[in-house]
């Protein structure tokens, strides 16, 4: 029997109802539509078979299969529900009035998270540092919390006055992104982050981001054998990461600041949102091709379809109260749906129906846009400001960035067009460097300069004094000598040593040094 199209749930000042999905679109009679303002939290349960509402009066359980109402609580205060992996409880928050079945003794824990999918379950905390002492993260097996042994990881690191810790799918390991409120380089307002990587076999490591600036997301791949980071100053880099933090695939740079993998993981979509246009990349990350580029402009919330074919965007309430409504597309960039709450209205909440893994197989990936009968709509361009001096001359095209693109596209990219002025200024700059090293070349080799040096000049002269100035050659001799022990203690982080702070300090002066060296050898 083929699977039922997952429903859609809507909450906002019209009440709350559902919506039967692709591709019907109408209101569904699993549930009445509940009117009024007072419904603030429901929920699925895992297989999507249960429905649960809290009305604030009671918290009712129905059946989405049968359409009947299987349970009512008097639970007025209940903010939060979810039901157990099995099906057979549903948990309740309000006021805490629990008991305690377990506890793990570990001081200054400032956060933690539990493992996703089924036992044995695992928790990941962390603790901040203090007087001096790194910051560390800890992976347990729940109820195994006792003795100095129980970890099954441990990764300590500095710069981390909060963290976010995410666990794979698989619940195999944990990445976890440390953040500092002040960046003391002066580089960024909003502090500085780092990305690690913690297995519970006990390896870790320090993602190497090659571009500097805030991490904005970080995704498992449902597979758990790799991750994307979106990261780096504005047009934001975004890269795959393998399990040993190497990068499998750089999609370049580009207005993004989130990314969200379909449920099998076979597409990803790269995305700009809040203070972004909402331009959409939607990318085949089997075969690394690009699909489609929609744009879903005042977007506030994005979600896959559990069938892994269609994607739901959403304008809400209280982070926008105007032009409230959602949309729902085919990853193809087609809109299949669209609904506009009417304007002294809002909308609070959508989602989808959850169904368990596999109910949907996984389709090959299709580059042709679906045909729809909602037009089209052309997303609404911005206009640069220029000053009344301005306004009557001709426009000329100038970036205030370079956007790269991905490494598939690289040796296509400028031969069709003209270079930029920053990018022929590198040319030029990469061409001289390299005439200064063959001309280098040249002095040295015995073929071209046969005539033999004077006996009192010693043999390694060419070698080390290129530039006829000492003072020169002896900086040009430390920025190499100081840039070889970067890499070396790259390479020791690479296999999960902990390095010290003042070592990860040296490491961040990588791009500074390469770049002072540059401009010495360009000088000579």
């Amino acid at each position: 029997m083929a699977p039922s199209t997952p429903l859609l749930t809507v909450r906002g000042s019209e009440g709350l109802y559902m919506v039967n999905g692709p591709p019907h679109f109408t209101e569904s009679t699993v549930f009445p539509r509940e009117s009024g303002k007072n419904c603030k939290v429901y929920t699925f349960s895992k297989d999507g078979t249960l429905f649960a509402w809290g009305n604030g009066e009671k918290v009712n359980i129905i059946s989405v299969t049968n359409k009947g109402l299987l349970h009512s609580f008097d639970l007025p205060k209940a903010v939060c529900l979810e039901f157990s992996p099995k099906n057979t409880v549903l948990a309740t928050w309000q006021p805490y009035t629990n008991t305690i079945a377990n506890k793990l003794h570990l001081q200054k824990i400032n956060d933690f998270v539990l493992s996703p999918g089924p036992q044995p379950y695992k928790v990941a905390v962390y603790v901040p540092g203090s007087k001096g002492a790194p910051s560390f993260v800890r992976l347990y097996q729940y109820p195994n919390f006792a003795g100095p042994h129980a970890a099954l990881a441990n990764k300590s690191f500095f710069k981390a006055d909060k963290v976010t810790m995410l666990w794979n799918k698989k619940a195999t390991a944990v990445l976890v992104i440390a953040s500092t409120d002040v960046d003391k380089t002066g580089a960024s307002y909003y502090g500085e982050q780092t990305l690690h990587y913690i297995a519970t076999n006990g390896e870790s490591a320090v993602v190497q981001l090659p571009k500097n600036g805030p991490i904005y997301d970080v995704v498992w791949n449902s597979s758990s054998t790799e991750f994307c980071a979106v990261y780096g100053f504005m047009p934001a880099k975004a890269t795959i990461f393998n399990l040993r933090c190497d990068p499998v695939f750089d999609f370049g740079t580009g207005p993004r600041n989130a990314a969200y993998y379909s449920p099998h993981g076979h597409i990803l979509v790269l995305a700009g949102f809040g203070n972004l246009r909402g331009q959409m990349e939607v990318w085949d990350v089997k075969n690394y091709k690009l699909i489609s580029k929609p744009v879903a402009s005042d977007s506030t919330y994005f979600a896959w379809c559990p069938d892994g074919e269609h994607i739901l965007t959403a304008t809400c309430a209280p982070r926008l109260r105007v032009n409230n409504g959602y949309k729902i597309w085919h990853y193809t960039g087609s809109i299949l749906h669209k609904y506009d709450v009417p304007s002294n209205a809002e909308l609070w909440q959508v989602s989808w129906q959850p169904f368990l893994d596999g109910v949907f197989p996984a389709k090959t990936v299709t580059y042709q846009a679906v045909p729809s009968e909602v037009p089209s709509e052309e997303p609404k361009v911005a206009t640069a400001y220029r000053p009344p001096a301005l306004r009557n001359k001709p426009i000329t095209n100038s970036k205030l960035h370079e956007e790269e693109p991905p490494q598939n596209m690289k040796s296509q990219s400028g031969n069709d067009k003209p270079l930029s002025k920053t990018a022929l200024k590198n040319q030029r700059k990469h061409e001289a460097k390299k005439a200064a090293k063959q001309e280098a070349r040249s002095d040295k080799s015995p073929d071209l300069a046969p005539t033999p040096a004077p006996q009192s000049t010693p043999r390694n002269t060419i070698s080390q004094s290129i530039s006829g100035d000492p003072e020169i050659d002896k900086k040009i001799k430390n920025l190499k000598k100081k840039l070889k022990a970067i890499e070396q203690l790259k390479e020791q982080a690479a296999t999960g040593k902990q390095l010290e702070k003042n070592q990860l300090e040296k490491i961040q002066k990588e791009t500074a040094l390469l770049q002072e060296l540059e401009d010495l050898e360009l000088g000579i």
